[in-house]
């Protein structure tokens, strides 16, 4: 492809960069319609998101969702259950397993927030054939497994901060 592969993958990069900025405006947007701080809305998209597909997340597997610490992410779901948004349930047969789910009117006020703007992409999309959509799922899931597995490797130490030659504290490492 010589230089106009590496013009385009450029291009898909510099527009994948600026859709993640606009899905963090708009989750920044939810957040701030649900009088939520926005942690504490990514956390419960999380939860929706995944009892949606069946698979209901834990609090260990939340904490690494939204790259919280346990011990602030054990604050988060206390604040998320005293007002109504998530339960905690044991439903494994381990019962020290915690599954959590949304409260009820989590899911409809998600719908009602993004139900319109997924009226407008599945509108963007359909106009591709399947195929495409299929080479650019598995695209997505490339790139995606390739961010993890970048995220899992130790990040390079901090630089030293312009005032002095202490390193800078060091930051997990995530980009979401």
């Amino acid at each position: 492809m010589g230089n106009g592969g590496a013009a385009r993958r450029e291009r898909l990069m510099e527009g994948l960069r600026i859709y993640g900025s606009h899905y963090a405006e708009l989750s920044r947007r939810f957040a701030a319609w649900l009088g939520l701080h926005s942690t504490d809305a990514t956390a419960v998209l999380e939860i929706a998101a995944a009892e949606e597909r069946g698979i209901p997340l834990s609090p260990a597997r939340l904490s690494e969702r939204i790259s919280l610490s346990t011990g602030a992410t054990t604050a988060l779901l206390n604040r998320l259950e005293t007002a109504g948004h998530i339960t905690r349930t044991r439903e494994h047969s381990d019962r020290r397993v915690v599954t959590l789910r949304s409260g009820g009117h989590i899911q409809e006020r998600a719908d009602e927030f993004f139900g319109p703007l997924a009226g407008r992409l599945d509108a963007a999309m359909s106009p591709y054939p399947p195929q495409l959509l299929e080479q650019f799922e598995q695209f997505m899931s490339d790139l995606n497994a390739t961010m993890d597995a970048h995220l899992a490797e130790p990040g390079p130490a901090a630089p030293c901060s312009p005032a002095s030659s202490e390193p800078a504290p060091r930051s997990r490492g995530r980009l979401r």
